[in-house]
Order: structure tokens, then sequence, then C-alpha cells
């Protein structure tokens, strides 16, 4: 499942990032998503939802959160 189909509140674990675009990967590696990591989503808007990731809050497009699979 991706980030999109979470729930609001609910804790998962990022499994992995499924995106051939480097310069994406490497983004959201330098905000600490990589596998492994707990990420939550906090709120959603229309075309992005707010996540707390590592010790932030990050407001993500739908695009990111496609790419973000989680458990």
């Amino acid at each position: 499942m991706n980030l999109l189909q979470a729930e609001t509140g609910k804790a998962y674990t990022i499994m992995e990032i499924a995106s051939e675009d480097e310069e994406l990967n490497g983004f959201l590696f330098s905000l600490g998503c990589y596998s492994g990591e707990p990420i939550t989503i906090v709120s959603r808007r229309k075309g992005a939802c707010t996540v707390c990731l590592k010790d932030g809050r990050y407001s993500i497009d739908r695009l990111l959160a496609q790419s973000i699979i989680i458990s």
C-alpha cells in the first residue's frame, strides 16, 4: 500500500521508495524517508498530505506520496 491509501493518525513503516527518479529518491532520503523508518500521516489536503517523519513534519504532494510504499 502507498502513503495515499494510509489512514490519518496511524503509524506505518516505510517498506520502499518505488521511484526510478534519482533526484526524487535523493530528496526523500534527505528528509529521512527510507526503508525501515516510521511515518505517520498527520493531515490531508486536496493535493498533499502532512506527515510526521523523524523529528519533523513535512508536506508531501501526491507524486511523492504514491512513491512511498508502507506497511
